[in-house]
């Protein structure tokens, strides 16, 4: 890897955060498979450090929270204890988006429990400046983790689905038919207006088209979860300060003012030769 181009790096970046594949990188760059996997584990790390440098005392308003499933190794039902204890079987994203500028400030990868909902929004509430609204599904572990780590200091609120039966058919891989949506206040007084989960439901979206290993019914698979977590600290990057978005005319970063200007991919290469990811 280090005796790639910038160019040469930005060209497999470019490939890898728009979907795809590393074998199929390889083939369209001509850069070895395990020249581009370093690359991907050494500037995913540089991103997760830099995110969480600057990603604080952040002025949002309303923040969407989200939870993403994908699996490392295998699926949960076909892991072996052995496998199991290395990291293997379903893995969820926790997502959090600003609704107003659609930066993702955190992420975390872990179970669907309690402990790994505790450590999101312990990790979301040390980086806003002030009390937000904030919008979760009807996960139940969000309701303790969300009063733990804010208290009473938040407007909280969730909107639950209901799913009706779909059509009959002989294999259905789609969820049941959305007949309608429940939303609750929880703690505070949230605007019923922007009880919401439409914007974090599309960034994950995003993350599905955007990363190869998030693709469903495919072998297109993680098989360490350091390196699932690498492919998103890279693909939120690419999201937070270089991809211009479509409504707001400008990156998510601008919109915060946490960056003046749209990052070009040579800058975010840059990243590692900066101290702080050298250092990890």
């Amino acid at each position: 890897m280090n005796q790639l181009s910038t160019e040469a790096r930005a060209r497999v970046i470019s490939a890898l955060v728009e979907g795809n594949s590393l074998r199929a990188i390889t083939r369209m760059t001509g850069t070895n498979r395990t020249t581009v996997m370093k690359l991907l584990a050494d500037l995913g790390r540089a991103c997760s450090i830099y995110q969480d440098r600057v990603f604080r005392n952040l002025t949002c308003k309303r923040i969407q929270c989200d939870e993403i499933w994908a699996f490392v190794g295998a699926k949960a039902k076909s892991v072996s204890d052995e496998k199991k204890a290395q990291g293997w079987g379903d893995v969820w994203t926790w997502t959090a988006i600003d609704a107003e500028t659609k930066l993702i400030p955190c992420w975390f990868v872990g179970t669907r429990g309690t402990a790994s909902a505790l450590h999101f929004m312990h990790d979301l509430a040390d980086r806003l400046a002030h009390r937000v609204q904030l919008t979760t599904d009807g996960h139940r572990p969000y309701l303790s983790a969300v009063a733990d780590a804010f208290g009473t200091d938040i407007d909280y609120a969730t909107l639950t689905k209901i799913y009706g039966e779909g059509p009959k058919t002989e294999a259905r891989y789609s969820p049941a038919q959305c007949m309608g949506t429940r939303k609750a206040v929880v703690t505070g007084t949230p605007e019923h207006t922007h009880v919401s989960t439409s914007f974090v439901e599309r960034a994950n979206l995003t993350m599905r088209m955007g990363m190869r290993r998030f693709t469903r019914l495919t072998n297109a698979f993680s098989k360490k979860v350091e390196n699932h977590e690498h492919a998103i600290a890279l693909h939120f990057m690419h999201c937070n300060f270089c991809r211009v978005h479509q409504t707001l005319r400008c990156t998510p970063a601008m919109q915060a003012g946490i960056a003046d200007h749209v990052w070009s991919l040579a800058e975010v290469i840059a990243l590692l030769d900066a101290p702080q990811a050298l250092a990890a």
